[in-house]
C-alpha cells in the first residue's frame, strides 16, 4: 500500500511540459534584461580578474593562430587537396579550436577569441569600452605571436613559400566579393555568438554555422586579429594590400549582427521601462 508522502513525490518528480507558444508556457517568471554595461569602467582597472582576462584572451587567440596557420600551411604543402585534410579540414580546425577555447575560457573572459566578437558585444553594451580595447589589443598581440611562433619552427623559406597562411583575396576574387565574404561569415559567427549567449533563450536554438564556403575566397578571416597576426609576420604587399577587408567586413558584419539580434530579435528599444 502507497504512502500519501511517496503519492505525492511521484506526483512532482517529472514537472508537466508545454508546447512552445502556447498559454501555459506564459506561467514562467518573465525574463529581466540586464542592465546594459557603462561606456567607461575605470574600477576593472584595479581588478585583477580584469588582467586575467586580457592574458585569457592573449593565450587563447595564441594558441588558435598556432593550430591553425600549421593547418593551412599544411594544406598548402601537400601537392593536392585530396592528399591533406582539405578545405573541410581547415574549416574544422578553426571550428575545433573555437570550440575547445571558448569552452576553456568562456568562464574567464567570455571566450571571445576575436575583436569582431568583441566588437559586437560592445555594441549591445554586453561589455565597456575599456575592457573592449583591451581584449582586442591582447587578441591581435596574442596572433601576433601565434604566428610568430609558426614562423619559427616552419624557418623562413617555407613560412614564405606558403604564404603564412595570410588571408587575401584570391585569384578569380574581386575585393567586394572578398568584403562581402566576410561581412556575411561574420554576421553568420556573431549572430551565433549572440543566440548562444542568450539568457532568455538559454541557447536552445543556438546553431554553430560551417563557413568553409567563404574559404575558396578570402580563406575565411573573420577575425581581425588573425588576420592581423599572419599579415605582420608574412608581411608581404599582396597580404597588406587587402589588409582593410579583413577589418571593415568583419567589424561591419559584426554590428549587423548586433543590430539585428538586439532590434529585430529582442526588440529591446521597444520593450517598455519600468
Amino acid at each position: 500500500m502507497e504512502r500519501e508522502e511517496d503519492v505525492k513525490v511521484g506526483a512532482n518528480k517529472f514537472s508537466e511540459r508545454h508546447a512552445l507558444g502556447t498559454g501555459a508556457e506564459s506561467e514562467k517568471p518573465e525574463y529581466k534584461e540586464a542592465p546594459p554595461a557603462p561606456l567607461f569602467e575605470p574600477g576593472e582597472l584595479k581588478s585583477w580578474s580584469f588582467y586575467r582576462a586580457g592574458i585569457a584572451e592573449f593565450v587563447a587567440t595564441f594558441l588558435f593562430l598556432y593550430i591553425t596557420i600549421l593547418t593551412v600551411m599544411g594544406v598548402n604543402r601537400s601537392p593536392s587537396k585530396c592528399s591533406s585534410v582539405g578545405i573541410q579540414g581547415i574549416a574544422w580546425s578553426f571550428g575545433g579550436m573555437i570550440f575547445a577555447l571558448v569552452y576553456c575560457t568562456a568562464g574567464i573572459s567570455g571566450g571571445h577569441i576575436n575583436p569582431a566578437v568583441t566588437f559586437g558585444l560592445f555594441l549591445a553594451r554586453k561589455l565597456s569600452l575599456t575592457r573592449a580595447v583591451f581584449y582586442m589589443v591582447m587578441q591581435c598581440l596574442g596572433a601576433i605571436c601565434g604566428a610568430g611562433v609558426v614562423k619559427g619552427f616552419e624557418g623562413n623559406a617555407r613560412f614564405e613559400m606558403y604564404k603564412g597562411g595570410a588571408n587575401m583575396v584570391n585569384h578569380g576574387y574581386s575585393k567586394g566579393d572578398g568584403l562581402g565574404a566576410e561581412i556575411v561569415g561574420t554576421f553568420v559567427l556573431v549572430y551565433t555568438v549572440f543566440s548562444a549567449t542568450d539568457a532568455k533563450r538559454n541557447a536552445r536554438d543556438s546553431h554553430v554555422p560551417i563557413l568553409a564556403a567563404t574559404i575558396p575566397i578570402t580563406g575565411t578571416g573573420i577575425n581581425p586579429a588573425r588576420s592581423l597576426g599572419a599579415a605582420i609576420i608574412f608581411n608581404r604587399d599582396h597580404a597588406w594590400n587587402d589588409q582593410w577587408i579583413f577589418w571593415v567586413g568583419p567589424f561591419v558584419g559584426a554590428a549587423l549582427a548586433a543590430v539585428y539580434h538586439q532590434i529585430v530579435i529582442r526588440a529591446i528599444p521597444f520593450k517598455s521601462r519600468p
